[in-house]
């Protein structure tokens, strides 16, 4: 993958160093070798990543994170701390700036591509959820937005597999203040507890007693309830073949003993963030597909929908010689309820209306509404004869009950025509049976309206 990367130190040997590494994995570098340069560069260029040194002169890496974090336009750049600092204070330090990860000189190659690449992803999910969030419905105010941002790595819910017991107390005595955190020692049972719990992260060792932590996440990975939850694995010093074979398999993130709980923190925070994006994205795309087939009044489907779908449910009955009908629904006298009720109460009884379609019809037809009081059914393996009396029923129970419009307006009594057409010959296309379906319908509306008439053809 590729990702705009600012590496910023002071010292140019070690500028030059990280910018070969990350240029052999072509990622596409920009430097800067001051505080001041990484914020003007950060002001006027669109940044995936940045790599920044802890000691500088003049300004240091804690004030430039901090300024990074506070302006809105900069806010979401995941930054890593790089440093040859170890100690507890200045990791924390470095979190409370807004650091998102840290690195420690000399840097490790593996190390460092793969925090980089996890840090681009989490910024690519994050461009897409701020894309897609356009009004001001939608994302607030600036600040709402990036307070929700800044806190989307708090409060995750952790499954911890851990056999060591000590070692599991320290990580959950370090993640307890933020996250909520189950504690396994079998991966079985965590194979069981991971897809129903809603984790965000799944924490494991990779040094079990009388287990394979390998195994477990490559099962993770493999079940669907389970793929897209993240995993961080803990190594042990120079076990660089199962650390690779993890990342090679999916794992997100890697942790060495012994664990520092201030890094610990770092990572399960961009963990936790990047699960929650992904699983809003997620969630919004579905959305999006629904707001694209279905309407928002009835939801039933919409026109569109009706004009991809019909086509494809005719050439499958065509296609295998099956019987397909039509029926066109059109509420009697609708302009007049809005007249004298209001648009609001023809919403309610065009969504009452919707309603009762949907109960006197099968799960394999197609419902929606074309626009207006207008709706139309497709029913797949159904004779026109068939479709008469289906049509019948449902004019009877649209008739039968009073539709309700709200305490102000109370009842009123409301009646529909139905025409029905069906495939019958060979040059049919849907156009022509949508076109004697609707011909029918005229002729109901014209004979009296609240009846049924099927096409005669």
């Amino acid at each position: 993958m590729t990702a705009r990367v600012l590496i910023v130190d002071d010292m140019l040997a070690n500028l030059k160093l990280l910018e070969a590494r990350l240029m052999a994995e072509y990622f596409e570098v920009r430097t800067a070798i001051s505080g001041a340069d990484a914020l003007q560069i950060c002001n006027s260029e669109p940044l995936d990543v940045i790599l920044l040194d802890i000691m500088m002169p003049g300004m240091d890496g804690f004030e430039v994170c901090r300024r990074i974090k506070s302006n809105f336009k900069t806010q979401y750049v995941p930054v890593v701390m790089v440093t040859a600092l170890d100690h507890p204070n200045d990791l924390l330090r470095g979190l409370e700036a807004g650091a998102d990860d840290f690195l420690t000189k000399p840097v490790d190659d593996l190390a460092l591509i793969t925090r980089v690449k996890n840090l681009a992803r989490l910024k690519r999910l994050t461009d897409e959820m701020l894309m897609r969030a356009t009004t001001r419905e939608q994302m607030g105010s600036a600040d709402a937005v990036g307070g929700a941002v800044m806190q989307a790595g708090r409060g995750g819910r952790i499954l911890l597999v851990e056999d060591r017991k000590a070692a599991a107390n320290r990580m959950i005595t370090a993640l307890d203040a933020d996250h909520d955190v189950t504690y396994v020692t079998d991966p079985a049972n965590a194979l069981i507890e991971a897809p129903d719990g809603e984790y965000d992260l799944l924490i494991v060792s990779l040094n079990l007693e009388d287990a394979d932590g390998l195994r477990l996440c490559s099962q993770v990975r493999s079940l669907d309830r389970t793929r897209h939850l993240p995993i961080m694995i803990v190594v042990e010093p120079g076990d660089e073949a199962r650390l690779h074979r993890g990342l090679d398999m999916g794992v997100n993130d890697y942790i060495v003993r012994p664990v520092n709980t201030s890094e610990l923190l770092a990572r399960v925070r961009t963990q936790v963030k990047r699960k929650r994006y992904t699983d809003f994205l997620r969630s919004r795309l579905e959305q999006t597909v629904e707001m694209a087939v279905l309407d928002p009044l009835t939801a039933l489907h919409n026109r569109h929908y009706f004009n991809s779908h019909m086509k494809t449910l005719f050439e499958e009955s065509a296609d295998r010689g099956r019987a397909l009908s039509v029926m066109l629904i059109d509420v009697d006298h609708f302009k007049s309820i809005n007249d004298t009720y209001g648009h609001d109460a023809g919403d309610e009884v065009l969504r009452e209306l919707a309603l009762r379609l949907k109960r006197n019809i099968r799960g394999i037809d197609l419902a929606c509404r074309l626009g207006g009081e207008e709706f139309v059914v497709v029913m797949p393996d159904t004779s026109i004869d068939s479709a008469y009396l289906v049509a019948e029923r449902l004019r009877q129970c649209i008739a039968a009950t009073p539709f309700f419009m709200g305490d102000q307006n109370g009842s009123i009594d409301v009646t529909a025509s139905v025409g029905v057409a069906a495939l019958e010959f060979a040059e049919d296309t849907p156009d022509l049976i949508l076109k004697r379906a609707d011909q029918a319908l005229y002729c109901a509306k014209r004979d009296g309206r609240n009846r049924v008439v099927a096409d005669a053809a």
